[in-house]
């Protein structure tokens, strides 16, 4: 008897698409009144201001137009994929990755087990710092070949980086694009709240790096040899120099982040000029660049596109002005519920609604103008509120379809979407056990 595989990550995500237009049918048609906020420079919602809207039910030919708008609305975040996968793939054809990780993998003999915690920390970080999601699609190839002479799965590639990226974002104390925005909105001190949400985080993330660990060492096998070639043992220098130039681009990368305000074109230009200065200075000449770059294009298109069908859906749902209905009615029962209950309420609300509203931050636009009078009203502190918001919508990310990044890296890594969720899915739970505690515990201390 033939098994039913589960559906091809294209496959799934143009039903999310296609479920989304006949939503547009089934749902009645609303929104909320905006208005520009100085403090996060955005269109917050009015509270109380949802109100019915002529009906605009989306068509099959707007829905399958609604995939070239999706990538046109990701434009900077696919081509920055292209530009930063490009880059990479001149330096691995410089030898210069290899080398790097022929020492990494020399260093930590006998310690492999070491390497998964240590990369998982380095991406929790940047995960905790600037929400990191996209900008690891570039880097699954060379995650790819370290695992792999370590003897580790390719589905651990994903969880040492986005797995435990979005974990460090989720339970952040400092996360611009999560917790800055919301305490904003919630009128709330920045970095409010910081110590609790450092001890909820360090437990986060012991959970995570063990269930990654737990799960490299119970499909390990034999790693795979190292293949020295006479040009990688002749070109230590030229291959430091790459590597060094790779390290200063992170640098300047993070730098331009978090201090000068970059966006995803800035940090594509960037990671355009390594690739440039990599092939160069590694010996591979401009026609050799030239097509490294191509080679890098065409590795990660599927897994670049992917991001533009995910946006798709966001697209057709707001074409039919649905988005703030499905918020207003999830939000609605919360009022009536005792504190403790709302507070969790308000996890599984934000879970529910990070479906269709994939961007954290536009999410905390949308959802707590609405959710802060509710908490005075009903006497939950606005620091919990946020929590909930945190924990509900950042932990989804780990699993939701509709993230474009997850689909991606998990394309990259080879690895099936089904194969993914039975990994991440017990881990997730156990960390959305750990939110509602942390939840329950921040009423009891009022935070």
């Amino acid at each position: 008897m033939k098994t039913m595989r589960f559906p091809h990550p294209l496959v799934l995500l143009v039903g999310f698409i296609l479920l989304a237009m006949l939503l547009s049918y089934v749902l009645p048609a609303g929104e909320f009144v905006r208005h520009a906020d100085a403090a996060t420079q955005r269109d917050v919602v009015v509270p109380g201001s949802y109100h019915h809207v002529p009906a605009t039910p989306v068509s099959l030919l707007q829905a399958l137009v609604a995939v070239p708008q999706g990538m046109a609305g990701a434009a900077d975040v696919i081509f920055f994929v292209f530009l930063t996968g490009g880059a990479f793939t001149v330096i691995d054809q410089t030898g210069a990755l290899r080398r790097g990780v022929d020492w990494l993998v020399t260093r930590f003999q006998g310690r492999e087990a070491l390497v998964i915690p240590l990369i998982s920390l380095l991406f929790a970080t940047m995960g905790a710092l600037e929400n990191m999601q996209e900008e690891i699609i570039p880097l699954v190839p060379v995650l790819l070949v370290l695992m792999r002479r370590l003897g580790y799965p390719a589905l651990t590639a994903a969880a040492v980086s986005l797995g435990a990226a979005a974990v460090g974002a989720a339970f952040s104390p400092i996360n611009p694009f999560q917790v800055g925005i919301a305490q904003k909105l919630a009128q709330l001190p920045l970095l409010s709240g910081g110590g609790f949400r450092l001890v909820v985080l360090a437990i986060a993330l012991l959970v995570w790096i063990g269930g990654t660990m737990r799960y490299a060492k119970r499909y390990q096998v034999a790693p795979l040899p190292d293949e020295p070639t006479t040009e990688l043992q002749t070109s230590v220098g030229r291959h430091g120099v790459v590597l060094l130039l790779l390290l200063a681009t992170f640098a300047g990368f993070t730098y331009g982040i978090l201090k000068l305000g970059w966006g995803f074109e800035q940090m594509g230009a960037l990671f355009f000029v390594l690739g440039l200065a990599a092939g160069l200075l590694g010996g591979l000449g401009l026609n050799g660049t030239a097509d490294a770059f191509i080679a890098g294009f065409r590795d990660l298109a599927f897994s670049a596109l992917l991001i533009g069908f995910a946006r798709a859906i966001f697209v057709v749902l707001e074409q039919g002005h649905i988005v703030d209905t499905i918020v207003n009615s999830l939000s609605a029962p919360l009022a009536g519920l005792p504190v403790g209950l709302s507070a969790l309420g308000m996890m599984g609300l934000h879970t529910a609604v990070h479906l269709p509203v994939p961007s954290v931050s536009g999410q905390a636009v949308l959802t707590l103008p609405i959710l802060t009078p509710l908490s005075d009203l009903i006497g939950l502190p606005r620091q919990v509120m946020v929590l909930a918001y945190q924990y509900g919508a950042g932990l989804c990310e780990l699993i939701t379809p509709t993230n474009g990044a997850l689909m991606a890296i998990v394309a990259a890594c080879g690895v099936r979407f089904d194969a993914w969720l039975k990994f991440a899915v017990p881990l997730y739970l156990g960390l959305l056990a750990l939110g509602a505690a942390a939840v329950i515990v921040g009423i009891a201390l009022r935070l």
